[in-house]
């Protein structure tokens, strides 16, 4: 039998298994994927993994077979070449048509994009002026390597300074003090898993709120896109992930003055790199990179009316941002392939969004329906640039009209993110891959 955690262990417990298992390959099913740290007896390199011959149908049949799935019309591009994430997804944000996907409901480790999850469940708990005062504890548990935004003890930060942390740093410190704002990181990675189920998100199980590596915790290109479709509805989740630089606040001087110090986002596709320019149109969303999950990638971008969600998941090609430049490449088909292709299955509504939908996409019950909430999920949204790399002004009115969500109960469920993203303020760490 494989070594597996119970979801109710403690964080604690859970990372120190999570770091002593590194370089272990896990047989859980739920790690199905997951790369191999080193080879196999003989000396031989392990076996690229393959994905199951039977996955999640949710949103559509043929969203649970492995391979590319597309259904170009006359006229449509070919897909791009060279296209090597062990999964990825491409879908209209606002009608939710997936118009192609590669194994998009495989059970991958997610790294910092599933903080995306974090956001949208923790992000409308608190007003962004509120101020907390960060003790010790709060920032106990994080695990070796993780991303940090440079978060210290006994230091007051507002709300919307920890969120800046979360989304430009991928900062752990930042999640951790959020979680024990929250009523601590057992409550907090509860309330992540119900929500991943209200979303229905199925392939998502969550362990560890930051999304530092750990044993069972998986998610999916088509589940991050969920997090990414409904968090982006929340103005304030637009407007972090939106913003490509700001000023953070560091110590007390002996002036009794706060010095602030700058910060970026390391979503390349939004700020750029010395390789890679930022994409045109592009409005976040989240990026993660650790051992198990390789690079992840979820973005938003809008050319005119044509709004895309982009999520890349672990590429086989280790070339230096390539998650990004694969997202690049899918968001230029998206664009071109406007109107040529026949969507391949859909990302469903969130549960008592009067939008459900069955295994195969389609609408389910229509008496049970007519007693949910009415109306739509999609609404315009304006980009009107992005100026020296400051923010994605993002206009917040009438964008995916907002709906009465469920809120979680405390106490329910589990999540999934990263934390350790190449560049960010301490350390690399021993299960950071660059």
């Amino acid at each position: 039998m494989p070594t597996t955690l119970s979801a109710s262990a403690s964080p604690s417990a859970v990372r120190t298994v999570a770091a002593l298992a590194s370089s272990v390959v896990l047989a859980s099913p739920l790690l199905a994927g997951t790369a191999h740290a080193a080879p196999v007896d003989g000396g031989q390199p392990p076996k690229a993994p393959v994905p199951p011959a039977k996955m999640s149908q949710v949103g559509g049949e043929q969203l649970g077979r492995p391979g590319v799935q597309v259904q170009l019309r006359p006229g449509a591009p070919g897909l791009p070449k060279e296209l090597t994430g062990r999964s990825w997804i491409i879908s209209d944000a606002e009608t939710g048509d997936v118009l192609a996907a590669k194994n998009p409901h495989w059970q991958l480790a997610p790294a910092s994009t599933l903080k995306m999850l974090f956001a949208d469940t923790v992000l409308p708990k608190f007003p962004k002026t509120t101020k907390y005062k960060v003790k010790s504890a709060d920032l106990a548990g994080m695990g070796v390597g993780s991303s940090l935004v440079g978060i210290k003890e006994n230091l007051t930060y507002t709300v919307h300074d920890l969120w800046l942390g979360v989304f430009l740093r991928s900062g752990n410190d930042a999640v951790h003090t959020l979680s024990a704002m929250n009523g601590g990181t057992e409550a907090t990675v509860k309330q992540m898993q119900q929500r991943a189920v209200q979303l229905n998100a199925t392939d998502t199980h969550v362990i560890t709120p930051d999304g530092y590596d750990a044993p069972g915790q998986v998610s999916s290109a088509y589940d991050l896109s969920l997090f990414a479709r409904a968090g982006l509805q929340n103005a304030d989740f637009r407007e972090y992930c939106s913003t490509a630089s700001a000023q953070f606040p560091g110590d007390m001087g002996k002036d009794g003055k706060r010095a602030t110090f700058g910060i970026q986002n390391t979503n390349r596709l939004l700020s750029g790199d010395y390789d890679i320019k930022p994409y045109p149109g592009i409005a976040g969303v989240k990026n993660g990179s650790t051992t198990n999950a390789g690079s992840t990638f979820t973005g938003f971008a809008q050319h005119g009316d044509r709004k895309l969600l982009v999520t890349v998941m672990n590429p086989e090609k280790k070339q230096h941002n390539e998650a990004y430049r694969e997202a690049a490449k899918l968001f230029d088909w998206g664009f071109a392939a406007d109107g040529k292709v026949t969507p391949v299955g859909k990302l469903v509504d969130p549960k008592g969004s009067g939008k459900d939908h069955g295994a195969d996409g389609k609408n389910g019950d229509p008496q049970a329906e007519a007693g949910l909430d009415s109306g739509s999920w999609g609404g315009p949204l304006t980009i009107a640039g992005i100026g020296g790399g400051a923010v994605a002004l993002i206009a917040a009115v009438a964008w995916f009209v907002r709906r009465r969500r469920p809120q979680p109960e405390a106490g329910a469920g589990t999540g999934t993110g990263t934390g350790q993203e190449p560049g960010h303020r301490g350390g690399s760490g021993g299960r950071r891959r660059k």
